[in-house]
């Protein structure tokens, strides 16, 4: 059965059954969409087997089609990091790394740990895609992405947690605010009184806040909902209203005195984590390797320790 798997019958089973309809893998292979109905309808008959549902609105993968796609992934990545291996034992210095993060590690990591890095392996590239938390860990388990970097991500049985710190999620007020004149720590419930800008519910940040709100059986309804911390910052400091964030993500913001960051009495809260993950079971290649173990090592000097916080956010200290 192995001579049946065809390199390029899989990859366009790959891409049908990824984007959910022969078209659109088409369009992403610039192809006929014609050759990828013929040539997975060859595979499913020398297979024996049915590899996709034929629906009204695209495909739907059968176990079978799923198992396919999936190790062809797994080829794709392995295959990957195999040439990359291969060249740094030929001597060659360049590599790249693909990350995923979410948007409140990109000031940190810019301004500290990154710069440090390259200064060590100038001729290594990267590139950078900003995505929420669902779709950070979907990007490292489908090996779109090395690394991962991403706030408080549910439990997931293909990513690896390879390093975290503990950042609590806290309110985000003006310095001036009366909430950040009380000089101690909040109740959830008092949030309720203020109108919020909140995330959408993909993100780490109100997955978290969801789960908050129901141990204390109360419900936050956001005046704004939003994928971009830049809009929550710019809406807190334009006097809109609150949000709920981790220090870390505005950072500069609490070294200026332009916010405040509060924290809140609720064990959920203070419990969350920021991460660097990896998929399980996948070798890196050097470049993403080297990265990983930077960043494992070098964790607080993205600013993202509680404890080197504390001077910057009203903890309830006067």
């Amino acid at each position: 059965m192995s001579a049946l798997l065809d390199h390029h019958r899989l990859h366009y089973l790959h891409e049908a059954i990824r984007l959910g309809s022969v078209r659109a893998a088409a369009e992403a292979l610039d192809i006929n969409a014609s050759v990828i109905s013929r040539q997975i309808a060859l595979l499913e008959k020398e297979l024996g087997l049915t590899l996709v549902e034929r629906l009204s609105r695209g495909i739907r993968a059968t176990a079978a089609g799923a198992l396919l796609a999936e190790r062809f992934r797994q080829w794709q990545a392995d295959q990957a990091d195999t040439v990359a291996k291969l060249r740094e034992l030929q001597g060659l210095k360049r590599g790249h790394v693909d990350i995923v993060l979410g948007e409140g590690f990109v000031s940190d990591l810019m301004s500290g740990p990154l710069g440090r890095f390259w200064q060590r392996h100038p001729d290594l590239t990267m590139s950078f895609d900003l995505a929420g938390t669902n779709e950070v860990v979907n990007a490292v388990a489908e090996d779109r992405c090395h690394i991962g970097l991403v706030f408080n991500p549910s439990a997931d049985p293909r990513i690896r947690v390879a390093t975290a710190s503990r950042q609590p999620l806290c309110a985000i007020v003006p310095p001036d605010h009366a909430l950040a004149r009380l000089g101690r720590p909040l109740r959830l419930r008092e949030l309720a009184d203020h109108p919020l800008g909140l995330m959408h519910p993909s993100y780490g940040t109100r997955q978290i806040l969801a789960m908050a709100e129901a141990a204390e059986h109360i419900a936050l309804a956001p005046k704004l909902t939003t994928s971009s911390i830049n809009v929550l910052r710019h809406f807190v400091k334009s006097g809109l209203g609150l949000t709920l964030l981790p220090a870390f993500s505005i950072a500069a913001d609490l070294a200026d005195g332009s916010l405040a960051a509060i924290t809140i009495e609720n064990r959920l809260l203070s419990s969350s984590e920021a991460c660097v993950i990896t998929r399980r079971g996948r070798e890196l290649p050097p470049a993403a390797s080297q990265l990983l173990r930077f960043l494992s090592g070098q964790m607080r000097a993205f600013q993202i320790a509680t404890g080197d916080r504390k001077a910057r956010t009203r903890a309830g200290s006067s």
